[in-house]
């Protein structure tokens, strides 16, 4: 049995549209926008970030989007997983986190270390996908309990056909292509689906590297795997998504399913972490945060993302003013 996943963002075709919005998009903006874009070349500084390979897409979009109108700033975008994101902005290494999931205890207690203060931002929201290959004709619903089946750790090794997992589902071999355990992905599916974050079967090709997933379950018709709802929309041509049945039926994942909680239990929120002191001696960085975080919905629509609920609005605007 072959079993593998994957993680950089497939931006060039998202920049290219963000750059030709950004100018009108702007215009229509919030105040912080307008003024944004009325420093125009007087801003400058670098900005560096790194994490999900999720969230990396979205803070890519937001970062093109700004430096369309400030020149002098400079903003790279890494994508090592919200573990490896972490770890590095723990170090003082990056001045953003972009994170799938919530910062972990022991990922607060290197920061601390450290003398990291930070602050929170949720940014956006996914629906995370379980994708089969287009030609798949046997694969169109999943339960939860049947995923679990899939990707408990009691199937390495022992799980390695479809009708395995329900009889009527053909004697075919079982590809699967997953997160590297450094994801925040990685951690929320195992945590939603097989009880514990990072309880997993082992037998499979990790990779941070989204992209890996596309190619590899695109070219198998057994082929599984899951990454964030972006990935499967800018490669739905290549394959389909699966619904998923946590009890109430099957239900696809969609903007509207992930906002209003129908699509359970794989709807999550998507953040970024601020490092406090950077953000008070970083005036580059301090308006890209205002301007991310105002200008969420455009960011969120260009990017195919799914936008914050009002509520979820009116978080992310507090977290910005208790960064000071």
């Amino acid at each position: 049995m072959k079993i593998s996943r994957s993680g950089a963002p497939a931006a060039l075709a998202l920049v290219g549209a963000l750059t030709l919005t950004a100018c009108g998009g702007q215009q229509a903006g919030s105040d912080s926008a307008a003024g944004t874009a009325g420093a125009g070349a007087a801003l400058s500084g670098t900005i560096s970030s790194d994490g999900s390979s999720t969230v990396g897409p979205l803070t890519s979009a937001a970062a093109e989007l700004f430096m369309t109108e400030n020149t002098g700033v400079n903003i790279t975008v890494g994508t090592s997983g919200t573990g490896g994101g972490f770890k590095k902005f723990c170090e003082g290494q990056t001045q953003v986190s972009n994170a799938s999931r919530p910062i972990k205890d022991e990922e607060k207690a290197a920061c601390d270390a450290k003398g990291i203060e930070y602050q929170e931002i949720v940014v956006a929201n996914d629906a995370l996908t379980v994708v089969a290959n287009k030609d798949n004709g046997f694969l169109t619903c999943l339960t939860v309990e049947e995923l679990k089946t899939l990707w408990e750790p009691a199937a390495t090794g022992k799980v390695t056909t479809w009708n395995q997992v329900d009889p009527s589902f053909p004697s075919d071999d079982i590809t699967l292509y997953g997160p590297g355990t450094d994801s925040g992905t990685f951690d929320y599916f195992t945590d939603e689906i097989n009880g514990e974050e990072g309880a997993s079967r082992t037998d499979y090709e990790p990779s941070e590297d989204d992209n890996v997933i596309v190619q590899g379950v695109s070219g198998d018709k057994n082929a599984l795997g899951y990454f964030g709802f972006t990935y499967f929309e800018e490669n739905a041509d290549a394959l389909k998504a699966i619904e998923v049945d946590s009890g109430k039926g099957c239900v696809a994942p969609s903007s509207e399913t992930a906002r209003d909680g129908s699509y359970a239990p794989l709807s999550r929120p998507l953040f970024i972490y601020i490092d406090k002191k950077a953000y008070a001696s970083n005036a580059a960085l301090k308006e890209f945060i205002g301007f991310y975080v105002e200008n969420e919905a455009k960011v969120a629509e260009a990017a195919r993302y799914i936008p914050l609920s009002e509520e979820q609005k009116k978080t992310a605007q507090d977290e910005l003013t208790a960064l000071g």
